[in-house]
């Protein structure tokens, strides 16, 4: 059986004037059998229809806050630096993927977009607009767990990881506020912020708020990446 190709949207550095990537979402990927390609940061709509009929999957990874723009919103001062072209890229990317029933998995950002493209809204800074005692921004080294949040009874991460918390690292000053038609919640942290949904009825929809990348070592990640990987073949 071919290995499932899988697109990994780019991070950024506009400083640098460069587009890199995190080895972890790599190597996540390559442990559970699939192929990670770098994609171009473009939206150019037949360069991204190609994408998404020739690749077997995506991944929305990290990176810079989503512009509020994306879910109608005033620009909070405590809103980060934004990435206009990611966000139009990965809004035609997602579309695509969705009408193609092509596997997606968001990491971090990936999940606020995922919500915020379906017509969810995020908290733009949480200190200050959803105060806890969670540590949702931890300090190095980012592979180390900073809080448990626990599957929801009935979900697919319930299903994978078993009932109880699971430790997961944690590494983001956004967060999911209304939570998207069509989204369904699979995790929470103990301060009640969802952590990770799917959308049911899609062959595959996933996304974390927590860091696999990081920890691509744990059996809790190398999981989330076989799941994901195996919808992609």
């Amino acid at each position: 059986m071919k290995k499932p190709l899988i697109g990994l949207v780019p991070l950024v550095d506009e400083g640098r004037e460069s587009y890199w990537m995190l080895p972890g979402y790599m190597t996540g990927v390559e442990q559970a059998g699939g192929v990670p390609v770098m994609l171009p940061l473009t939206s150019d709509r037949e360069a991204l229809r190609r994408l998404a009929e020739g690749l077997d999957g995506f991944l929305l990874t990290g990176g810079h806050d989503v512009s509020p723009a994306v879910y109608g919103a005033p620009v909070s001062p405590l809103c980060g630096a934004c990435c206009p072209g990611r966000d139009a890229m990965e809004g035609l990317l997602l579309r695509l993927a969705l009408e193609k029933d092509k596997p997606v998995l968001g990491i971090c950002r990936g999940i606020q977009f995922l919500n915020a493209a379906l017509g969810g809204t995020l908290y733009q800074d949480l200190p200050a607009e959803r105060p806890s005692e969670v540590v949702h921004h931890q300090e190095p080294p980012y592979d180390q767990p900073s809080h448990p949040v626990a599957p929801l009874p009935g979900t697919p991460l319930e299903k994978l990881m078993g009932a109880g918390a699971l430790p997961v690292n944690s590494c983001h000053h956004q967060g999911l506020k209304d939570l998207a038609p069509g989204l369904s919640p699979m995790a929470t942290a103990e301060d009640g912020l969802v952590e990770a949904v799917w959308m049911p009825g899609a062959r595959f929809v996933w996304a974390v708020q927590w860091h696999p990348e990081f920890a691509f070592r744990t059996e809790a990640s190398r999981r989330i990446f076989g799941t994901f990987v195996a919808a992609c073949e």
